[in-house]
């Protein structure tokens, strides 16, 4: 069973404040994370610099491609007669699984 990190950090919560007599290593083995990222958990628990949450999760990624540049895409390859390979090498800016994933995405390729 896969525990998240809340778990974790209420376990060694418990332990800090006397409820629990687990060790460290046992923590680890129940929650299966490393021995090491127990105690780095325990240390910015008691520094009181604990984040659950990723702080990039409701961020967009900054090389995520622009709508604008992936419609140029479709557009490009609707016109064109060539395969995807030789339309990816023609295009340059972009590797071929990223063209290929866009078109597929578009309904451009089954």
């Amino acid at each position: 069973m896969k525990y998240d990190k809340k778990d974790a950090v209420e376990l060694i919560n418990k332990k800090l404040s006397g409820e629990s007599f687990l060790s460290y290593k046992e923590i680890a083995d129940i929650t299966g994370y490393h021995p090491k990222y127990i105690l780095k958990l325990k240390k910015e628990i008691l520094n009181h610099e604990i984040h659950i949450e990723h702080g990039n999760k409701q961020k967009t990624p900054i090389n995520k491609m622009p709508l604008e540049e992936e419609l140029k895409i479709v557009n490009l390859y609707k016109r064109s007669n060539t395969s995807i390979r030789k339309f990816a090498k023609f295009y340059r800016t972009r590797s071929y699984s990223c063209i290929y994933n866009i078109l597929k995405k578009h309904g451009l390729i089954k």
